[in-house]
């Protein structure tokens, strides 16, 4: 009876989608403000390429200090991997040097959870679904779990170890839950579900945010957020970002504010962002711009694609806003992609571009609810004007769908990974199914070269920094570097890649960071490069130090900032 009423569970999550009133959200669709808009295609498009194997389905990915990538995912009855215990493997760890992976094992279910890096170092991951012990006995409930993972660039003994769990708990469950590094180190963890049913009854979700302290755990305190209320059941998987005063941008659905944590209030109510809902089960992509000191590190936000409704018949919206959350009048800036994308995902690029990847022209997210998969990279441009970012890059020839991630590696490539659009691993399609098993489990990956390398393109080399841990208080530090020859400018950029999962890049940022000495046309160069006023604008945690000469940049560094 216990084995049934769980695959009731899991069929139940599943057609959660079929749950909502798609009736009532229909009634919320419009033309989109903006209809598509064309890009040019880029002089120089990038490249596609498979290399790999990612071994479990890439659900969630974040680069560690020691430049692997791990991988999570949920409980699955079949992976490429199994552990000694012969189970299958459901997070993986693999090295982009020798495009190889070796399993984890984790010790409860990780399905849709979120995650962050500690000001320590180690990654989290916070929350998941249900324990499926006939397909697992050995993984229990991942409701309340919070799971830990240390890597190091300094210790390679730590290479391949497996999660580890305490025992330390979330105050209540979080299925689809997302967090934010604080600037004391804290972790403010909002949204989720309480039991993975129905999100159109209230009584099924938790619209609640808790903070983790710097050690990763809890303060046991629930606390209710109101735009995660009034934003049901288009509440899940909220987009977070840490602003340049220390408050946070909280976007849910159609919704935004400024928001004191400290305070807990909101600050600032934003006007609602035109177009289709932008979050879970809709999800578009959203990036905070790089920042600088030339504009005192001020935030601005972009937020691109959405849909209408959680059905595979679901129309997908084009536009993006852009906004500056702190400024005296925040407005929404308009504008739109090629064409209309869900599930598509921002990854900034050292050179100061974003790159948007994955997802579909139709349907939502959910088992088996999406179609027309988008290939294209699209290229964004935040220096030129408003309308005219985007330019069209090369293609891939892989579906990237649900549970698809995209992340810079160390070389400034992108690994382009995931796509598991079905309860279960489906190795080869199966159409005509309910619901549509079209799209299969995908497990090759591909690095994606972006413009700045191709072309014989030629990298600084040799960087040498004067310590690998930073403070952000204005402090200096030292790089040394051979430039290439003809160079014309050369910046150092602060990077943190944060978690990846669902579209969201949790923690994701980028800084521009000032810098002396630079000697035009010179081999050898030495600048006195300064640190962040503050951890409002880098919080503490582990980053890369890129350096870049015409945009092109040399491998990076991991630091640690404090």
């Amino acid at each position: 009876m216990a084995v049934a009423a769980r695959i009731l569970m899991m069929r139940l999550v599943i057609l959660m989608a079929r749950m909502v009133d798609v009736v009532r959200s229909m009634d919320t669709v419009a033309t989109p403000l903006n209809s598509p808009s064309p890009a040019p295609a880029a002089p120089n498009p990038g490249i596609f390429k498979v290399v790999g194997q990612s071994g479990v389905p890439a659900m969630h990915a974040g680069l560690m200090p020691n430049g692997r990538v791990i991988f999570l995912d949920k409980v699955e009855n079949y992976t490429q991997i199994k552990l000694p215990d012969g189970q299958y493997a459901y997070s993986a760890e693999y090295d982009p040097a020798t495009n190889t992976v070796a399993g984890l094992q984790y010790a409860t279910n990780a399905f849709c959870s979120g995650g962050a890096f500690l000001a320590d170092g180690r990654w989290v991951s916070l929350g998941g679904n249900a324990p499926l012990a006939f397909i697992d006995p050995t993984v229990g409930d991942g409701f309340t779990a919070i799971r830990y993972l240390n890597r190091s660039s300094t210790d390679a003994s730590l290479d391949g170890s497996n999660w580890s769990e305490p025992g330390n708990k979330l105050s209540t469950a979080r299925w689809y839950a997302t967090a934010q590094t604080m600037p004391d180190g804290t972790v403010f963890v909002a949204s989720g579900s309480l039991n993975g049913l129905d999100p159109s009854v209230p009584a099924n979700n938790n619209p609640t945010y808790e903070i983790l302290n710097t050690e990763g755990i809890s303060s046991g305190k629930s606390i209710p957020l109101k735009i995660l209320e009034k934003n049901q059941p288009y509440y899940m998987y909220p987009f977070v970002h840490l602003l340049n005063n220390g408050d946070l941008f909280i976007f849910v659905s159609k919704s935004a504010e400024v928001f004191n944590v400290e305070g807990n209030q909101t600050v600032t109510a934003l006007p609602d962002l035109p177009g289709d809902f932008r979050t879970y089960p809709n999800t578009g992509g959203s990036v905070l711009l790089p920042l600088s000191s030339a504009n005192d590190w001020a935030p601005e936000i972009v937020i691109c694609g959405g849909g209408a409704y959680q059905d595979i018949t679901s129309p997908t919206d084009p536009s993006c806003g852009s906004v500056q959350p702190l400024s005296d009048n925040p407005t929404w800036a308009m504008e739109s992609m090629p064409g209309g994308r869900g599930m598509v995902e921002a990854t900034l690029l050292p050179d100061g571009t974003i790159i948007w990847v994955n997802g579909c022209n139709q349907g939502a997210q959910g088992f088996g609810l999406a179609t027309a998969s988008t290939l294209e990279a699209l290229i964004y441009d935040p220096t030129k004007a408003v309308g005219q970012r985007f330019s069209t890059g090369s293609s891939s020839t892989i579906a990237r769908l649900y549970h698809s991630c995209a992340l810079l590696l160390l070389d400034g490539t992108l690994m382009v990974v995931g796509s598991n659009p079905v309860q279960m691993p489906v190795l080869t399609p199966v159409p005509n199914q309910t619901p549509s098993e079209d799209y299969v489990t995908e497990f090759r990956v591909e690095i994606y070269t972006p413009p700045y390398l191709q072309d014989n393109a030629q990298r600084p080399t040799n960087v040498v920094l004067s310590s690998l841990s930073l403070t952000a208080n204005g402090s200096p530090f030292i790089v040394v570097f051979n430039a290439p020859t003809g160079n014309t400018v050369c910046k150092v950029v602060l990077y943190h890649g944060g978690y990846v999962t669902h579209s969201l890049h949790m923690n994701h940022r980028m800084l521009f960071l000032d810098n002396t000495g630079y000697v035009s046309g010179a081999t050898m160069q030495t600048l006195t490069v300064t640190m962040p006023p503050n951890n409002n604008v880098a919080q503490p945690g582990p980053y890369v130090i890129y350096v870049t000469c015409g945009g092109v940049p040399a491998i990076g560094q991991f630091v640690m900032v404090s």
